[in-house]
């Protein structure tokens, strides 16, 4: 689902949820909250690939949201007010375990050729095939995470989520052109990466997804009981959602690579209430914000 093309499905907006919060409304700022957070958390997950650290990442936007909320003037909308703090946030945190560990397509590539190839039957494929698509989506995050963190947000931003570059130069204060460009290079990296090593896209590189799978359940970098993207809710809710909001990209050549990326789930059963209670219902926030 795009932020940026879908309007939100309740009865109060934005602005009215947010004149509320900073009138002491403790639901109004729930709300508010509650909307906008599964973005936050699956720009989040996109950006660092673990759960446990986009739900970090996710926290901390949320608390900066309801200290600087009584700065919103209303010069933009919210929705962009909103993920400047959150582009700025993730851009200046301290980087993850997965971010530190892949360091650009080398490492993703020497990451591929250290993982025995092992070709499987054509009954094993049909057998395994939820964890060959685990295989190729966590494949895909990984490309994602050695794009440098400004390339990632862009990426993520402007094709992933496809704001255009309007939204996107607000978002990242940068000029329209500037946007574009930035978008442009990183596209350019992802396709060139993978014309030269994804099977998927060029047929004639040796890896394919299939045959990394008896390296990764061997290894325990995949549990097939309990898989990271491949899950059936995940992915139901993007064929049903997600897909129908994403419009074409201006040249066909750059989304042949693009759709693979895209194709990567969004996640919405991850601990909304939990993350969102920790914050509005700590008795400091209260006492500091007035919320009743």
């Amino acid at each position: 689902m795009s932020p940026f093309l879908k309007e939100y499905e309740g009865d109060e907006d934005d602005d009215t949820l947010v004149n509320e919060a900073n009138s002491g409304n403790r639901k109004a700022l729930e709300k508010l909250l509650l909307k906008h957070q599964p973005y936050i958390y699956n720009i989040a997950w996109r950006m660092v690939r673990q759960p446990d650290d986009a739900a970090d990442l996710t926290q901390e936007v949320n608390i900066k949201v309801i200290t600087k909320l009584s700065e919103f003037r209303g010069k933009s909308s919210f929705r962009t007010w909103l993920y400047r703090i959150v582009t700025n946030h993730f851009l200046m945190s301290q980087r993850k375990p997965m971010e530190v560990k892949m360091t650009g397509f080398e490492s993703h590539a020497n990451a591929l050729a250290g993982s025995k190839n092992v070709e499987l039957t054509q009954e094993e494929k049909e057998e395994k095939k939820e964890v060959i698509k685990e295989v190729t989506a966590g494949c895909m995050s990984g490309m994602l995470l050695c794009l440098t963190r400004e390339q990632r947000l862009v990426y993520i931003i402007g094709d992933m989520f496809h704001a255009d570059h309007t939204v996107g130069s607000e978002i990242l204060e940068i000029s329209k052109s500037n946007f574009r460009q930035r978008l442009t290079r990183a596209r350019k990296d992802m396709a060139n990466y993978m014309e030269n090593k994804c099977g998927l896209v060029n047929p004639d590189n040796p890896c394919r997804c299939h045959k990394k799978v008896t390296f990764t359940l061997k290894n325990k970098i995949i549990d097939h009981r309990n898989l990271l993207f491949n899950r059936k809710e995940y992915v139901d809710f993007h064929h049903e959602v997600v897909l129908p909001n994403v419009g074409k990209t201006i040249d066909l050549m750059e989304d042949k690579y693009d759709q693979h990326l895209r194709n990567l789930p969004f996640k919405k059963d991850f601990d909304k209430k939990s993350i969102i209670d920790d914050v509005v219902n700590d008795d400091k926030f209260k006492y500091l914000f007035n919320l009743n």
